[in-house]
């Protein structure tokens, strides 16, 4: 058997990165989504695996900035990882994972970010879900009941070409507000948020984008399906993609408008927050129903010490953390996490541990989306010291939950 080999996958091997892509996820793209692909992959940092001159693995990972509690840091946004059918469990992921980790170090990247496709996989490497959404539905075959009154202001359709510099400065303002949110360019808004089809569902239409206030104080993205045209039958659904409001009212105009569009019988919003509004304005719970709850970015501590020094803290803390990370050692150990509101240091110990716990509880914690204390229940965290769990939740709350609906 041949050594396999872990390097940078050079563009002329782009087309065989996504012959692999293809055979992983049984795909079979058309040739404008497959130029997308190729685009999205230029983008990335690549790490191909090889066995002798064969590709047998690839990932990409696009160079990102996330919101963080107080700010952002550079992320890896990993994707496009497809192991061979003929190659598994050959250590083909963790050796692609452990080449993007040590990149991570050496371009200042102390996280790195993923949708997972299999949920089972990717803990044993340190990560952990960091964010959670809803899927709601609304049904709008009646008046959407709203116990807050929707703000007087008009609403305008933007053209898509025109959204980012329309709609991006609220976008930017809610991210502020929310960790776990990428950074948006003019391809990200172009490619990921905005493209003219949607590829996992070509019963849908074009993106829409409407925005409230001039200038705006909210917007939203949504695309529509239609209904059936038989007389009875139920009628169309709005898919709503992104929806953002700086006030409730804004917010409440926007659902309303979402609600009332003609031929549409059913609102259906994938994504939003644990912490949505959307369920308190809503007069009728049986009219605004939560159909689903699921992980959604799952997140990397790279560099323990850089991200939780990064990040603001709500309140003091000063706790002896013993932590294992068993992919990268220079994480693992007793560590003095010293942080409050003026910032936090993070320092070797030999002191007694107040906490144990793994990379990865400290991963889904980061965002300020998981309580540690749950953690302690489920036997996942050890409490060595009473009241440490509770320490520590206080002084990584937040506002408000993370959330993000950027896939990557």
């Amino acid at each position: 058997m041949t050594t396999l080999e872990f390097r940078t996958l050079p563009k002329a091997h782009l087309d065989r990165a996504l012959d692999l892509a293809d055979l992983a996820f049984h795909g079979n793209p058309e040739d404008e989504e497959r130029e997308k692909h190729r685009e999205y992959l230029r983008r990335c940092d690549r790490v191909g695996a090889y066995d002798g001159d064969e590709l047998v693995g690839i990932l990409g990972a696009f160079p990102l900035a996330l919101s963080v509690p107080g700010g952002e840091l550079p992320c890896a946004g990993a994707t496009f990882v497809a192991v061979a059918p003929t190659h598994r469990r050959r250590g083909i992921l963790s050796g692609m994972l452990a080449e993007l980790w040590r990149r991570c170090a050496d371009r200042g990247r102390p996280l790195a970010a993923l949708w997972v496709s299999q949920a089972a996989i990717y803990g044993r490497f340190g990560c952990a879900p960091a964010t959670y959404g809803y899927t709601v539905e609304i049904d709008s075959g009646r008046p959407l009941a709203l116990r807050t009154a929707p703000a007087d202001l008009p609403l305008r359709l933007v053209a898509p070409e025109k959204a980012p510099g329309a709609v991006g400065p609220v976008h930017a303002a809610q991210r502020a507000l929310r960790a776990g949110r990428v950074a948006r360019d003019d391809y990200w808004w172009r490619a990921q948020v905005l493209p003219e089809t949607d590829e996992d569902n070509d019963e849908l239409g074009p993106p829409r984008v409407v925005t409230i206030g001039t200038p705006p104080v909210g917007y939203t993205v949504y695309r529509t399906e239609s209904g059936d045209d038989e007389p009875g039958a139920p009628g169309g659904v709005v898919h709503v993609l992104e929806l953002e409001a700086e006030t409730p009212a804004a917010a409440a105009a926007l659902w309303q408008y979402l609600a009332s569009i003609d031929l549409t019988s059913k609102v259906r919003a994938w994504g939003r927050p644990l912490d949505d509004p959307l369920l308190l304005l809503a007069a009728d719970r049986d009219q605004v129903r939560v159909t689903q709850e699921f992980p959604a970015l799952w997140l990397r501590l790279v560099d323990v010490a850089a991200a939780l020094e990064a990040r603001s803290w709500a309140a003091p803390c000063d706790l002896v953390l013993d932590l294992t990370d068993d992919a990268l050692p220079a994480n693992a150990g007793r560590h003095r996490l010293a942080a409050g509101p003026a910032g936090a240091a993070l320092t070797r110990t030999d002191d007694a541990p107040d906490l144990a716990l793994d990379v990865r509880e400290l991963a889904a914690c980061y965002l300020g989306g998981t309580e540690l204390r749950h953690l302690v229940r489920a036997g996942l965290v050890t409490e060595h010291t009473p009241g440490a769990a509770a320490a520590l939740d206080a002084a990584l709350r937040t506002a408000y939950l993370p959330h993000t609906t950027d896939e990557f």
